[in-house]
């Protein structure tokens, strides 16, 4: 069985795959924590950008978020935001997951709350607005490609000795062009004994997720590299990682269904991939650098009190530090506007990375 299909049945088979199970998984009772669970924070700047591209826009609009998660995010924006959105669209296909995003978003006022739905598929009809898509691109799944000494290979899952095991077998013809055009763009050969990952739905997800933006920006946060440092020959092994109770390891054969796979987003990759779908490349940050640009800190500095000062600056240091969240996360922008105002991006844009 090829890897990104074994992906697939772990995180999304129906009843039994991770994300539709229905166990707990966000937050420090959970398996890992988003930059949302951290606090308040991340959706205040995150809040500051989406209003500015509402200033641009000019009209009512929507948001568009796949993936919600606990709907932390969603919460917090729809406090934040000082231009409201006339609809807040969750694309979340888990009932269980959706559960979770409905208490979450109890909370808010009923006249927010009656903005928001939720849908099975993008929606039909074009739109105005924003895609905001935090925590989602590394949860597609990826094939796993191997360089040996007869040449290219795709790992793939077998059963032997009575659990999961690696099998080496030749490439499948979408990963074997997939790999070719990757390494056109790499300055080195890669060794024998390398292996990473190609996310081949990357590009159809793009496209697919802006196909009703008529006009707005696509918002990707995730972990990740631009290519060039993805596939340096010195990351021998991939970036596939596995969470489980906040542990982190790398056999995705334990416990499927129970933990989370994911592997580290190819930016170039995503940057290609909504050109092709007909968006502008934006702007390309480090998290560090989209937070600090659109004020982060100056919440930390106008707290009420001694304690919330305190209490924000850990939030602050866990979401900007380099061996935090702040240079693993990058926030990549992509628009259909002729006038992307992006203040997050102004001060280090970093779009000649990818």
């Amino acid at each position: 069985m090829p890897f990104d299909r074994y992906m697939a049945m772990a995180l999304y088979e129906p009843g039994l795959g991770y994300y539709v199970n229905g166990l707990h998984k966000f937050g420090l009772s959970g398996d890992f924590v988003t930059a949302p669970e951290e606090g308040s924070l991340f959706a205040a700047a995150l809040a500051r950008q989406i209003d500015e591209i509402a200033e641009v826009l000019g009209e009512p609009y929507t948001i568009l978020e796949p993936g919600a998660g606990s709907g932390a995010l969603a919460r917090d924006l729809l406090l934040g935001l000082k231009d409201k959105p006339s609809r807040y669209l969750i694309l979340e296909p888990s009932a269980a997951l959706r559960q979770v995003q409905r208490d979450t978003l109890s909370t808010l006022p009923s006249a927010l709350q009656a903005c928001v739905g939720w849908l099975d598929a993008p929606p039909e009809e074009s739109f105005t607005g924003v895609i905001i898509a935090n925590e989602v691109a590394d949860a597609l799944p990826v094939s796993i490609f191997e360089i040996t000494d007869k040449g290219l290979r795709e790992r793939c899952v077998k059963l032997g000795n009575q659990r999961l095991e690696w099998s080496l077998e030749l490439p499948r013809p979408r990963l074997k062009q997939a790999f070719e055009e990757l390494t056109q763009h790499l300055n080195e050969a890669l060794p024998v004994g390398y292996f990473s990952e190609i996310s081949l739905d990357l590009p159809g997800w793009i496209e697919t997720i802006s196909r009703p933006l008529q006009k707005g920006a696509v918002l990707l946060v995730d972990y990740g590299y631009p290519r060039s440092e993805y596939y340096l020959p010195a990351r021998a092994t991939g970036t596939l990682i596995c969470h489980f109770r906040h542990r982190a390891y790398f056999d995705p054969f334990v416990w499927p269904g129970l933990t989370d796979i994911s592997a580290w987003v190819d930016f170039s990759a995503a940057a290609e991939a909504g050109q092709r779908a007909g968006l502008d490349v934006a702007g390309f940050a480090t998290q560090a650098d989209f937070l600090l640009a659109l004020g982060a800190h100056q919440c930390v500095e106008q707290a009420e009190d001694e304690q919330s000062r305190l209490r924000l600056a850990g939030e602050l240091k866990r979401l900007i530090l380099p061996g935090e969240m702040g240079e693993k996360f990058k926030m990549l922008a992509l628009s259909r506007l002729a006038d992307c105002r992006l203040s997050g991006m102004s001060e280090r844009d970093q779009r000649l990375r990818l």
